[in-house]
């Protein structure tokens, strides 16, 4: 969700809850500030602090008035009052003019108002506000139906030893969700995942069905369900298909397509095993094998990639990562994080192989790691 180069673009701070997650934007000067994490734009009048978390849609609440949820719902606080204006990312194609069924609902104490934008972008609704609370899209429940942005995630579950099964899992989401909330509750509900950072935008059409097709696709590689719905509504963080594999190496190929015309709206050739060491060692006895040459070959500028990454999919926590920054050569540091990561186990091991294949394909040739196609940094 890119806009004009007028917006500066920040990183929030993050605070991971055992409940929810809190994101900060700390802005020292007025201007326009977009959040890399949530599309949010923010039009601030000078300082302040802005705090803003995800939070579940009243779903019932908003039927009584003939809406439904198009987009997360954020709630919202700036003890300072220093937001102007509020821009919501939404995922609509229709021409600017043709978006009149989208408005902003407002829930606080006194109960819920819907907000006329100001004004509707190709990317985002614009309204001004004076109060804080809980912000978000909505559309009229018989607003015409249409293609929109959407997004194709996906979540790979390495074998560990002694199987050789793996599976890869498939989301299909509007794309004004929040992907770091995406992964934190799945890990909530499903552990540790390799999350396969690959162009995820595509057009999809709400409550079509869509199939997944492989290559290869043969006997080791099987796809369940065969198709699955679309729901434009949903921030539903659950599995909608999932491909089994069998003993699976290398490459392949996926490719999403509308079932009605067979026509292909998203394809992508993704690596589901970056380990090329030993086959019937554990990934924690995977990483255990090259400690010495990773503490010895990892350079700072790659080891702090390496942190925020790991720290990006919850394998390490802030804790972890202040504790190793607190090291002050680059090999203690280095020593430091392979044996916190080991010590979490396979799950965790297995991603940091995953994530050293990306950041530094030079040293992971070296370890014998197979990264023909590596992430790029």
């Amino acid at each position: 969700m890119k806009l004009p180069s007028s917006f500066e673009e920040f990183t929030p701070d993050f605070t991971d809850d055992e409940d929810d997650g809190t994101y900060v934007f700390r802005c020292s000067s007025p201007g326009l500030y977009q959040c890399r994490e949530s599309g949010l734009v923010f039009d601030m009048k000078g300082e302040g602090d802005v705090s803003y978390r995800i939070v579940p849609w009243e779903r019932r609440l908003l039927s009584q008035h003939g809406k439904k949820p198009a987009g997360p719902l954020f709630d919202i606080s700036c003890q300072q009052q220093s937001v102007a204006q509020l821009h919501l990312p939404h995922c609509e194609i229709h021409p600017t003019e043709g978006c009149n069924f989208l408005s902003v609902a407002h829930i606080h104490d006194e109960g819920i108002e819907f907000i006329r934008p100001e004004k509707i972008t190709e990317t985002h609704l614009i309204i001004s506000i004076t109060g804080f609370s809980a912000f978000g899209n909505v559309k009229e429940e018989d607003s015409p139906l249409g293609p929109i942005r959407a997004l194709v995630l996906l979540f790979y579950k390495p074998p560990v030893y002694p199987n050789v099964r793996s599976y890869l899992n498939i989301l299909l989401l509007p794309k004004n969700i929040v992907t770091r909330n995406v992964k934190r509750t799945r890990k909530k509900l499903f552990g540790l995942e390799t999350f396969i950072d690959v162009p995820p935008n595509c057009k999809l059409w709400p409550d079509r069905l869509y199939t997944l097709s492989t290559d290869p696709g043969n006997d080791l590689v099987w796809v369940q369900p065969t198709e699955a719905e679309f729901d434009a509504e949903s921030n539903n963080c659950e599995t909608l298909i999932q491909v089994t594999l069998e003993d699976i190496t290398g490459d392949i190929e996926l490719s999403l397509k509308e079932k009605s015309d067979s026509s292909c709206v998203w394809k992508r050739r993704v690596r589901l095993s970056p380990q090329g060491l030993k086959r019937g060692l554990t990934s924690a006895e995977q990483l255990k094998n090259i400690r010495t040459k990773i503490i010895e070959g990892i350079t700072n500028a790659n080891l702090q990639k390496l942190l925020d990454r790991l720290f990006d999919v919850n394998v390490l926590t802030y804790d972890d990562k202040e504790f190793i920054r607190t090291e002050r050569a680059t090999s203690e540091k280095n020593r430091a994080l392979v044996d916190t990561v080991m010590n979490k186990g396979d799950q965790a091991s297995s991603e940091m192989i995953h994530l050293l294949c990306g950041i530094d394909p030079c040293l992971s040739r070296e370890l014998g790691l197979i990264c023909e196609n590596p992430e790029p940094n």
